[in-house]
């Protein structure tokens, strides 16, 4: 007999499979040896209470040997003998999702990616902190992976009305990723884990007759005076021709232009700015597990999920990094700008999370223009303060928390993981005050909900931008001087369609579908 169990069990039993066997048996009027295997299905941290408690799903063979087929769906890729093709710009989450979907529906992907391979992009990921030299088409942002690879590899989403969360959780399986993923509550891969996943993914595309080309910038795409979108052409001239997948990220503000100048209709979109808050991660354990102790050796580094409404806009946390990392993440020389990460163990001694402010279209200075690109402008322009305000360089300015609730200097600033370095800076002063002063408001309503965690032991680091598109390219009846353009699928975070890893690889399944469905 095969039987699901719910449980809702104590750290010290949640997380040893012999303690949650006996568990099972001694609730069940069941003897151990009965038990012939288990597996846990999902696992989840309720902490809203002093006692901490693990809910668990578990999958009990009782008197029975477990099948040896595999537990989770994987995917029979086969190699493209069809003659139909297709362009896909970008080799992110959405681009490398909609690679794998062309190649299920029989279509042969030819990724182009203006960065480079995952693991040659690490040196130039290393000499923004070692030198300050940015690389503008290999970053933390340009690359293979997308700026997911190497920041965090968080697979949690909200995102379930768009299509198979679980389907995205087993395909990174496949390729290599941790089981937990398909367990856990909040699934992270980890950075020091994603590269290889991603590896395993583009072999998957060569394997299976797709190409992928490394350092291949699109600079332009083709469209007739019919509407009909011919391919795109890369830096050195060289044109692919085909229908265009278009997943260049939230940070492809080149494309974003391109868009603008060819009078391909482009939409400003809200974004969040803010900071980079950075507590010692034992604050936030002692915080989140209602333990002056901490967290036990059974838990895991603690998360946090704030957010509040200031002046009618939102002040949030966006992509909390437990036991992680700050970055540099700017993606073009003159720029500062800062992200998170953790490690698959999520063993540092930091926590980090954005710490950001709803921003509008329509709350956007008049000196940025009023067209389809002043968000991004504003953007831009932030960026390139903050590297000002660092004395043109990557050592990011920082001021304590409180000291910034308070308008105080903060003339000792404690150790952090920012590699690059920080010093003493104003940014409650030089930060745009529609910005700052909510910020400060969220923080004090944060403090309260959460006593220590307004505290002058966190520093704030600026800036953090890169929350998510500052354009939509809507994609129902483009039209290009009042011509519909056929044969152009805009998709993931850089079309302001997605916000993370698994939404945009969602969108990429879904905008391979549609293309697909063009060739009948």
């Amino acid at each position: 007999m095969i039987q699901d169990f719910q449980l809702r069990l104590v750290p010290e039993v949640a997380y040893d499979m012999q303690q949650i066997k006996l568990h099972i048996a001694n609730t069940n009027g069941l003897k151990t040896k009965d038990i012939k295997s288990l597996r846990i299905l999902k696992r989840s941290i309720d902490a809203r209470q002093r006692q901490i408690y693990v809910n668990l799903t578990v999958k009990v063979w009782i008197n029975e040997e477990p099948s040896s087929e595999p537990f989770y769906e994987r995917i029979q890729y086969k190699p493209v003998t069809s003659e139909h093709y297709a362009i896909v710009v970008g080799a992110g989450p959405a681009g490398l999702f909609a690679a794998l979907r062309l190649i299920e529906l029989g279509i042969r992907p030819i990724v182009l990616e203006r960065g480079k391979n995952v693991t040659e992009r690490r040196v130039d990921i290393a000499d923004i902190s070692k030198r300050g030299v940015i690389d503008p088409d290999s970053n933390y942002c340009f690359g293979e992976g997308g700026a997911g690879a190497y920041s965090d590899g968080k697979l949690y989403t909200r995102s379930k009305k768009r299509g198979s969360v679980q389907r995205i959780l087993s395909i990174f399986n496949q390729h290599g990723a941790s089981d937990n993923i398909l367990i856990d509550a909040h699934p992270h891969i980890g950075t020091d884990k994603l590269p290889k996943v991603i590896e395993n993914i583009r072999n998957t595309i060569l394997s299976n007759g797709g190409e992928v080309h490394f350092q291949t910038k699109v600079t332009d795409i083709v469209v007739d005076t019919d509407g009909n979108t011919k391919g795109v052409i890369t830096a050195d001239g060289t044109e692919y021709a085909g229908k265009v997948i278009l997943a260049t990220g939230h940070s492809a503000r080149d494309v974003y232009a391109m868009l603008h100048d060819k009078h391909i209709p482009i939409e400003a979109k809200g974004i969040a700015v803010g900071v980079r808050l950075e507590h010692p991660q034992h604050i936030i354990d002692r915080i989140q597990y209602h333990s002056p102790e901490g967290r036990c050796k059974y838990l895991p580094a603690a998360e946090y999920s704030f957010v509040t409404q200031v002046d009618g806009r939102g002040v949030y946390s966006f992509c909390m990094c437990p036991g992680g990392f700050v970055v540099p993440a700017a993606s073009s020389p003159g720029q500062l700008v800062v992200n998170g990460m953790s490690p698959s163990n999520r063993g540092s001694y930091w926590a980090n999370s954005g710490m950001v402010v709803e921003v509008r279209p329509e709350d956007i200075p008049s000196k940025y223009g009023d067209d389809e690109l002043k968000v991004m402008r504003f953007q831009e322009a932030l960026e390139h303060e903050c590297f000002r305000q660092a004395g043109e360089s990557q050592r990011a300015g920082a001021q304590r928390m409180k000291d910034f609730v308070n308008h105080k200097d903060s003339q000792l600033i404690p150790p952090s993981s920012y590699t690059p370095g920080l010093q003493p800076s104003r940014l409650d002063k030089w930060l745009p005050q529609f910005v700052a002063k909510r910020l400060a408001k969220g923080f004090e309503v944060f403090g309260r909900q959460a006593k220590g965690f307004l505290t002058n032991d966190a520093i704030l680091i600026g800036v953090e931008t890169r929350t998510s598109s500052p354009v939509r390219i809507p994609r129902d009846e483009v039209t290009m001087n009042h011509i519909t353009i056929k044969g152009l699928y805009p998709c993931g975070e850089g079309a302001g369609y997605a916000g993370g890893i698994v939404s945009a690889a969602i969108d990429g399944e879904r905008c391979a579908e549609k293309l697909a469905e063009s060739f009948g």
